[in-house]
């Protein structure tokens, strides 16, 4: 039934359009809203942590197949790979994230989230609080939209139905997996994410680095443990690393050319039982953000010579001298290609307004969509914020950021904001290759 359903709002479609041309493609978004909206709704009630996607995957899979995607699935975890060939053209890849987050929401929606899993060996609920349900039926209602106004271009679409965002991991696995081997190497690669201060209506673009090289680091801080009575028959871990705390504040202070950014924060600070009681270890906790790799690189050098300096002051012996440990799989900063944001933004003005085209400025945020341009290939590729916040919220004191527990997206304008400048720039995109 919702095949033949969906081949008749095809037809209708199509009858509409005679150019791809804004007011066309907002009949058949608005042709589509309802049933979009109520798909929407339905994914913010039933989020699926990262690496557990498995209903939330076969649900996609299954919406692109019946539109006349041929669809992989389990691809890389619980990846799916939608590839729609419609002539010779370019191809153009387009991905989504599906995973939500362990948070117990508070934003009492009528369709607030009703999922539950155990995280960290706790029962906590689940909630699509960064808008990767936002961002799974904007893809959707792109993927319907282009799948009707197919006589209007020519090339290969690519839609990338993407698991594990949330620790930046989704990414590398489908890669790894063979993602440009199996599918072919794109042109293109384009995506978006929800802005909570961006207003609903409107998209912003920035170009060059846009989010940031997002690492985490250990420091493990040795000493010689002792009575709390007598420090002076130990090497106080606990002072050792309160220094080295307040040291690496000077890499970007002292360190860093002030033109060039980075952050270095010690989120979570480990060690000791009681208040009497000197420990022999202390564990600090980074992140660390840095767009330019020359940049890290320094910053992970100042880390290690800094460590390595306090605890010589402090008279640790070699033996015991701090252990930093950098993973070696990171996400990569992402970077928005100069000339493909500026199509982008073209495509963006024709379908919502040259007034609801902003610029944004770089954030230290991560996001792991920068690793599909991160390889040897190459990919020109732009990652785009879509705005999903109401004008009285924004004008309030109290605007929820992501992964707060009261954030959600105004749904409909939103949408029908980020249908619109998606295809428009795809059509425009796979016929000005």
């Amino acid at each position: 039934m919702r095949i033949f359903t969906y081949s008749l709002f095809v037809v209708f479609s199509l009858l509409c359009i005679s150019a791809s041309h804004p007011p066309a493609i907002y009949t058949l978004i608005n042709a589509d809203m309802p049933y979009l909206l109520d798909f929407y709704k339905t994914r913010h009630q039933q989020p699926e942590i990262s690496l557990q996607e498995k209903e939330t995957s076969a649900t996609l899979a299954k919406e692109l197949e019946q539109i006349g995607f041929s669809v992989t699935r389990n691809f890389g975890g619980y990846g799916i790979v939608g590839i729609y060939k419609n002539g010779q053209g370019p191809t153009i890849l387009y991905r989504t994230d599906m995973d939500g987050l362990p948070i117990n929401e508070k934003t009492q929606l009528p369709y607030q989230s009703k999922q539950t899993t155990t995280y960290n060996g706790q029962e906590i609920g689940t909630m699509h609080a960064c808008g990767h349900d936002m961002h799974m039926t904007s893809w959707l209602g792109t993927a319907r939209a282009m799948v009707a106004m197919k006589n209007q271009w020519k090339g290969t679409l690519m839609l990338i139905g993407q698991p594990a965002e949330e620790i930046g991991a989704g990414a590398r696995l489908m890669l790894e997996a063979g993602l440009y081997q199996k599918f072919g190497v794109p042109d293109y690669g384009i995506g978006l994410h929800c802005s909570p201060t961006l207003e609903t209506g409107k998209v912003g673009f920035g170009k060059g680095y846009t989010m940031a090289n997002t690492e985490m680091a250990d420091i493990v801080v040795h000493g010689v443990g002792a009575h709390g009575a007598s420090p002076h028959m130990s090497i106080d871990p606990v002072v050792i690393a309160s220094m080295i705390v307040m040291d690496l504040q000077t890499i970007v202070s002292r360190n860093l050319k002030p033109t060039e950014s980075a952050v270095v924060t010690v989120g979570a600070i480990e060690g000791g039982i009681k208040g009497n009681i000197i420990p022999d270890k202390v564990t600090l906790k980074l992140t660390i953000r840095t767009y330019k790799e020359e940049v890290r690189q320094m910053v992970h050098k100042r880390i290690e010579e800094i460590c390595k300096g306090v605890a010589i002051a402090a008279g640790i012996p070699d033996n015991l001298l701090p252990e930093v440990n950098f993973p070696k799989k990171f996400t990569p900063a992402n970077y928005n290609n100069e000339d493909l944001v500026d199509a982008m933004t073209k495509a963006a003005a024709k379908a919502i307004g040259k007034e609801n085209v902003v610029v944004t400025e770089p954030l230290m945020l991560g996001e792991d969509f920068a690793m599909y341009g991160h390889t040897k290939e190459k990919i020109p590729t732009v990652l785009y914020w879509l705005g999903t916040a109401p004008k009285a919220r924004l004008e309030s004191d109290n605007i929820p950021g992501l992964h707060s527990p009261y954030y959600y997206p105004v749904p409909e304008n939103t949408l029908k904001t980020a249908i619109a400048v998606n295809t428009n720039a795809l059509l425009e995109l796979f016929n000005n290759k």
